[in-house]
């Protein structure tokens, strides 16, 4: 084959050759430019430069010496079955020797390796050169392939060819690989610390059902900070959170492990929502303050029915009552946590038997193509259709709202529903409470409240014994020490007895040892030691409540 006549069909070949045609001649190459030009030295002084020689030209040029010369592996392909034409010595050193006149595909395993023969068919049909980057054979090199349609003048269009053309990227492809690698560790380590500081198993109270979901963003998405928890608060109260570190990788995670251990703290000490999280505003902008989240906390009280909340700059609750009617929390909601200068402040909505409650992060509803507010009218249409138990409500949720495993974002669900108790369910929970009016004298009747009622719900002698003691213990406390309004409320659930003091004074109670020679200061002592656990807060209206819990026998 005539690899001169071959070269003149290369790509730029023509174009080269017009330029040269106008100009009558081409550059030297640099080889033959080494000979110092003859300078002739006129009477009169005056140097005058010899003229340099024409070049050679294109047609001079031994496109097989060209091509031998070439650092990168070439190989010339021929014919609708890719006759191998030619390889030069680089391609020979990196795959070793080809004989030609036989197809590739028979003695080139390395174009099978690279997945090459499909593209050596398209690019001779279409006469459009491909290129495919750092594909691996199986030696362990990388290569980079170019292939360019060839054709010989004069010949037949079933004689065209194809020149292949390789780069090593072996290093580029290699560093690569090195950086995914370190990317995955670090992203594996962040979902690792993202989990472990999530809550492991989530607290089940008496009176909710509540299942939640975390799925960290896909490969190609930093992991996030979002967050949810579950916090029983005493006397059958329940906090529930969700928050959103604004940041990714394991900074985020470690923010958020420190609010999420702060907002337990803060909901030990009974307090509303907004002062929970007037306090995380302050602690979050000491933790960093180039980091801002969002949060929501809000705490279900099963005698109120409904949820008390407050919210940092977080997306709404949304509420689907048994009627399948959404209700969207509206109104307060403040600046994100660690933006300072803000008074948190609380809203209320209600949560009624037969109702399901759902928190969530933005990454369920925020996508770059549409406005947020339409993702959440779009988790409103899934959740009136979304029935069942409160996990099965979350994987619905995620799958309606078109969350994967390659999702760009993290994803917090929490769902919380409130059941309607009937038949036998509905006789293991009771509610009952005795206005206090009077002086001294609603102590005794309180006794005889508290014996008749834990009568009738058919507990142990021992259990009601211990229960009218609580409510004696608290009542004197409260008579001694509060204002009026005074009220006693015993609860039953399926797993506990709720005694509940409230009158109208803030100043809290506090265990303290007494001496033997003192004549009060025992009473909430008893109660702490009787009871599997008690509390008190300060309630909204003013005053205080003051709580004691007995676990049920199994």
């Amino acid at each position: 084959m005539n690899f001169t006549r071959w070269s003149a069909r290369l790509p730029g070949t023509q174009r080269r050759a017009a330029a040269r045609d106008d100009r009558s001649s081409v550059p030297a190459a640099r080889a033959e430019c080494s000979r110092p030009e003859t300078v002739t030295v006129l009477p009169d002084g005056d140097a005058e430069a010899a003229a340099p020689g024409p070049g050679p030209g294109l047609e001079a040029l031994s496109a097989r010496e060209i091509l031998g010369q070439l650092p990168a592996p070439v190989a010339l392909l021929h014919g609708p079955d890719h006759r191998v034409t030619y390889v030069n010595e680089a391609y020979e050193t990196a795959f070793g020797p080809r004989p030609t006149g036989v197809p590739a595909a028979d003695v080139m395993p390395e174009l099978v390796e690279l997945s090459l023969l499909p593209l050596l068919d398209q690019v001779l049909r279409s006469g459009t050169p491909r290129t495919v980057k750092s594909r691996k054979v199986l030696g362990g090199g990388s290569y980079t392939v170019t292939c360019t349609p060839v054709a010989a003048s004069g010949q037949e269009e079933s004689e065209a060819g194809v020149l292949v053309y390789a780069t090593d990227v072996t290093d580029h492809a290699d560093a690569a690989e090195r950086l995914r690698t370190s990317e995955r560790r670090h992203r594996e380590t962040a979902v690792t610390l993202q989990r472990s500081l999530l809550p492991q198993e989530l607290e089940q109270p008496d009176d909710l059902r509540i299942a939640a979901t975390y799925q960290p963003g896909g490969t190609d998405a930093a992991v996030g900070g979002d967050w949810y928890d579950v916090i029983t608060l005493g006397a059958g109260r329940t906090a529930l959170v969700i928050g959103d570190v604004m940041g990714r990788g394991v900074r985020a995670a470690a923010v958020m492990g420190q609010l999420r251990t702060a907002v337990r703290a803060y909901a030990r000490l009974d307090l509303p929502p907004h002062e929970v999280l007037q306090l995380l505003d302050g602690l979050a902008a000491e933790i960093d303050a180039s980091q801002i989240a969002t949060c929501v906390y809000a705490v279900h009280d099963p005698n109120e029915g409904r949820l008390v909340y407050s919210s940092a700059g977080h997306l709404p609750i949304l509420v689907c009552d048994e009627d399948g009617v959404i209700h969207r929390a509206e109104e307060p909601t403040g600046p994100p946590l660690g933006t300072g200068g803000w008074i948190h402040t609380s809203g209320t909505i209600a949560l009624p038997p037969g109702s399901t409650a759902v928190l969530y992060t933005d990454g369920l509803v925020e996508r770059r193509s549409e406005d947020i507010d339409e993702g959440v009218a779009a988790l409103e249409r899934a959740l009136q259709g979304a029935k069942g138990s409160p996990q099965v409500v979350c994987d619905r949720l995620i799958r309606s709202l078109g969350v994967t495993a390659e999702h760009d974002d993290d994803v917090a669900v929490l769902v919380v529903q409130h059941p309607a108790r009937t038949g036998a369910n509905a006789e293991l929970f009771h509610n009952a409470s005795l206005e206090l009016l009077g002086g001294i004298e609603a102590a005794p009747r309180a006794r005889a409240f508290a014996t008749g009622v834990l009568t009738s719900w058919r507990f142990p002698v021992e259990l009601c014994d211990l229960g009218v003691l609580a409510a004696s213990e608290l009542v004197a406390n409260s008579l001694q020490h509060g204002t009026p309004p005074m009220r006693l409320a015993l609860r039953r659930t399926d797993r506990r007895l709720i005694i509940e003091v409230t009158d109208g004074d803030d100043h809290l109670p506090r265990r303290r040892r007494a001496e033997p020679a003192d004549e009060a200061g025992r009473g909430i002592s008893i109660v702490a030691t009787i009871a599997s656990s008690w509390g008190s807060r300060r309630t909204p209206g003013g005053g205080k409540a003051v709580w004691c819990e007995f676990a049920l026998p199994q």
